[in-house]
C-alpha cells in the first residue's frame, strides 16, 4: 500500500512528531511537497504532506491560520509538516490550535531532519508500493495464464474474482452470461445484460463503469474482441475502484479473454469452411463422407433427426444494406442457445443466404422461432410501419436425417418462398403440409395462368351465347358426372354434353385429359379467390 503519515510517524529516521490530528495519520500520501507560499493552493493537486518553515507566514495570528490551514484542507493537503529551530523554535500555538480544529494532521519536523529526507522517504514508499503492485500484477498475469490454459475461461474468471476481492463475469456475442465466479455473481451478472448490449452497439475496445447509490458495488465493463463488432465482454465488480495490482490483473484478464476470442473466432472461422463442406456432401447424398468429415465436431447431430433451417434477406434496396447484418444477429442466437442447452447446431452463412442444420425440438430451432416470432411483432409495431428495412424470411423444413438432407433443403426453400410470398418471418414447412393448397393460389403468376386459361370462355359467355365457365366447374365439380352436374344447372344432360364439347373446342384440349381437368379447376378456383 502508499506511504502513510502514520507511516512516516513511524520511520525512525525522520523523527516526526505529531501535533494535532493524530486520529487522522492513516491517509495516503501521494507526495511531499515543499513550499513557504502564503498561498500554495493553486499548486497542489490533493494528497500531499505540505512541509513548511512559514518564512512567509504570520503563524502566530489565529485568523490568518485558520484562513491558512482551511484552503489548505480543502484543496485536499493531508497533512503539513513544520520544521522548528529555522524561523520558529517551536510550532506556533495559533496553527497548533487551527489544525486541531481543522482536524489537519500537523507533524513536527526537528531541525536535524531536512525536508529532503522526508521527500526521500515518501518517494521511495511510493515506489516500493508501485514494484509490489507490479510484482504482483505479474504474479497475477501468470496465475490468470495458468487458469486459462487449464481451466479455461472459468478457471480465469475465478482467479481474476480472487485477485480483485470481487467477481467477475463473462459474456458471450448475445449479451448472455456463460461463466461467472463465484457461483453467487451470475444472478448479479444477468441483472447487467442491458448495459452489456449498450457497449456491444459501441466500436471494440470499448468500456464502461456502472456504479451509484442503486448498485451495491462498482462494476466495470470491457468489451473483448478486435473486430468492429464485439464478441463478448467482461464484467468486473467490486466494492471500490480497483489498486495498481488489481488493474494488472483486470488487463491481464482483458487480453486473455481477447487472445481466446479471437482464436476462437479463427477457430469458427475454420469451422465453418468444415461445415460448408459437410453440408455439401449432405446435400450431394453422402452422409457417410459427410460423417467421416465432421468427425466429432457435431456431436449426434448428423444422426439424430434435425431441422433445416434456410434464411434469407428480402430484395430491396433498403434491405440489403443491414441484411447481412441481421442475418449475423440470427447466426449468433442460435449458436448461443445451442451453446446453452450443451448441444450441437451447423451454421453455413453463404452470402446474403444463411443455412442451419438444427437438432429437431433442440434450443436453436426454439431460439429461431422466437427470434421470428419477436421481428414479426416489431414489424408491425407503429415504428416500424411503412418500411421495409431489415427484412429477413426464414424457411423451416419438416424433421429429417441425413439420407434425406436434400429434400429437407428443398423444403425449407418452399417455405423460404411462401413466407416472401405472404409476408412472414417465419413458414414452416410442416404447416403448409397441413394447410390447404388454395391460399397458394393468390400468387400473381398462378393468376395470370388462369385469366390466360380462361379467357376465352369468359369471352364467349360475355356474348350471351351460353354460360360455360359455371357449366365448366359444375361438371368439374361432380367429377364429370352428367346427371348431377347438369342438375346443379338445372339443365338437360345432354345441353351440358353440348357446352363441354364447345369448353373443349374453344380451348383446343381435351377434357378427357386428367391434367387439363386438373389445370382447370386450379384455374376456376385462382379466379374464384380473385372475385
Amino acid at each position: 500500500m502508499p506511504p502513510t503519515l502514520a507511516s512516516l510517524v513511524h520511520h525512525s529516521a525522520l523523527k516526526l512528531t505529531v501535533r494535532a490530528g493524530a486520529d487522522h495519520l492513516d491517509v495516503p500520501v501521494r507526495w511531499a511537497h515543499v513550499s513557504e507560499l502564503a498561498d500554495p493552493v493553486p499548486y497542489m493537486e490533493g494528497g500531499e504532506l505540505l512541509l513548511i518553515t512559514a518564512l512567509k507566514l504570520d503563524a502566530e495570528d489565529p485568523e490568518a491560520m485558520r484562513r491558512y490551514v482551511r484552503r489548505l484542507a480543502g484543496a485536499g493537503v493531508v497533512g503539513l509538516g513544520f520544521a522548528v529551530g529555522v524561523n520558529y523554535e517551536e510550532i506556533p500555538k495559533a496553527l497548533v490550535d487551527a489544525c486541531a480544529d481543522e482536524p489537519l494532521p500537523l507533524l513536527e519536523v526537528p531541525r536535524r531532519t531536512p525536508f529532503l529526507a522526508i521527500s526521500k522517504a515518501v518517494s521511495a514508499a511510493i515506489a516500493a508500493d508501485q514494484y509490489r503492485a507490479v510484482t504482483a500484477g505479474f504474479a497475477a498475469q501468470r496465475e490468470l495464464t495458468k487458469q486459462a490454459l487449464n481451466s479455461g475461461p472459468e478457471g480465469l474468471l475465478t482467479a481474476l474474482a480472487a485477485q480483485v476481492d470481487g467477481w467477475a463475469a463473462l459474456y458471450d456475442a448475445s449479451g448472455t452470461v456463460v461463466a461467472a465466479a463465484p457461483d453467487w455473481a451470475g444472478r448479479r451478472a444477468a441483472r447487467l445484460t442491458g448495459e452489456v448490449e449498450r457497449l456491444r452497439e459501441r466500436p471494440a475496445p470499448a468500456s464502461s463503469v456502472v456504479g451509484g447509490p442503486e448498485h451495491e458495488d462498482r462494476v466495470e465493463l470491457h468489451s473483448l474482441g478486435t473486430g468492429r463488432r464485439p464478441r463478448a465482454a467482461l464484467a468486473v465488480g467490486t466494492a471500490a475502484a480497483p489498486g495498481t495490482a488489481e488493474r494488472y490483473a483486470v488487463h491481464s484478464a482483458i487480453a486473455l479473454l481477447t487472445l481466446t476470442t479471437e482464436r476462437s473466432r479463427s477457430l469458427h472461422a475454420a469451422e465453418q469452411r468444415i461445415g460448408t463442406a459437410v453440408l455439401r456432401m449432405l446435400l450431394a447424398g453422402e452422409p457417410d463422407h459427410a460423417r467421416a468429415v465432421a468427425g466429432d465436431l457435431y456431436g449426434g447431430l448428423l444422426d439424430a433427426p434435425f431441422r433445416m433451417i434456410v434464411a434469407d434477406s428480402v430484395p430491396g434496396a433498403r434491405a440489403t444494406a443491414t441484411g447481412g447484418d441481421r442475418l449475423g444477429t440470427l447466426a449468433e442466437a442460435l449458436e448461443s442457445a445451442a451453446a446453452r442447452s450443451g448441444e450441437a447446431v451447423l451454421v453455413v452463412p453463404e452470402g446474403e443466404r444463411l443455412v442451419v442444420l438444427a437438432a429437431d425440438g433442440g434450443a436453436a430451432v426454439a431460439a429461431c422461432v422466437a427470434w421470428a416470432t419477436a421481428l414479426e411483432a416489431a414489424r408491425t409495431s407503429p415504428e416500424h410501419a411503412g418500411t421495409d428495412e431489415d427484412e429477413i424470411v426464414v424457411g423451416l423444413s419438416a424433421p429429417t436425417g441425413p439420407i434425406a438432407a436434400a429434400a429437407a433443403y428443398k423444403q425449407a426453400e418452399q417455405s423460404l418462398s411462401v413466407a416472401r410470398r405472404r409476408g412472414r418471418v417465419l413458414v414452416e414447412h410442416e404447416q403448409l403440409a397441413a394447410g390447404s393448397v388454395l391460399p397458394l393460389l393468390a400468387d400473381d403468376a398462378v393468376k395470370a395462368f388462369a385469366d390466360g386459361l380462361l379467357r376465352p370462355l369468359y369471352e364467349h359467355d360475355a356474348t350471351g351465347r351460353g354460360d360455360l365457365v359455371a357449366s365448366l366447374r359444375a361438371w368439374l365439380s361432380r367429377h364429370g358426372q352428367w346427371d348431377a352436374a347438369a342438375a346443379d344447372l338445372g339443365v338437360h344432360r345432354h345441353t351440358l354434353r353440348y357446352r363441354m364439347r364447345r369448353v373443349e373446342e374453344i380451348l383446343g384440349r381435351s377434357l378427357d385429359d386428367p391434367d387439363v381437368r386438373m389445370e382447370l379447376w386450379l384455374a376456376l378456383k385462382a379466379t374464384s379467390t380473385d372475385q
